[in-house]
């Protein structure tokens, strides 16, 4: 799980240009949108994308979305889920 949240927070800088951050500088259970990281619903989109083409999961409800893309953690969690089933 560690390595999947490491690979996460890569696949996070690298998909929405965040030059100034370190996979380190994001904590695990942070929020990802509003205080945290900062990100907003457009960053929320190109997550969705990620995990589409990295991990061929698409996530159809928004409501769902909302509680997936909550933090590093939760994003691990979810494709642990899907790869497991």
């Amino acid at each position: 799980m560690e390595a999947l949240k490491l690979k996460l927070k890569q696949q996070i800088i690298e998909a929405l240009n965040l030059q100034d951050t370190r996979p380190e500088d994001i904590d695990d259970n942070a929020p990802l949108f509003g205080e945290g990281l900062g990100l907003d619903s457009i960053d929320s989109l190109e997550l969705m994308v990620l995990l589409e083409r990295q991990y061929q999961i698409k996530v159809e409800d928004p409501r769902e979305g909302r509680k997936i893309l909550q933090s590093v953690q939760t994003m691990a969690e979810f494709i642990k889920s899907k790869q497991a089933a």
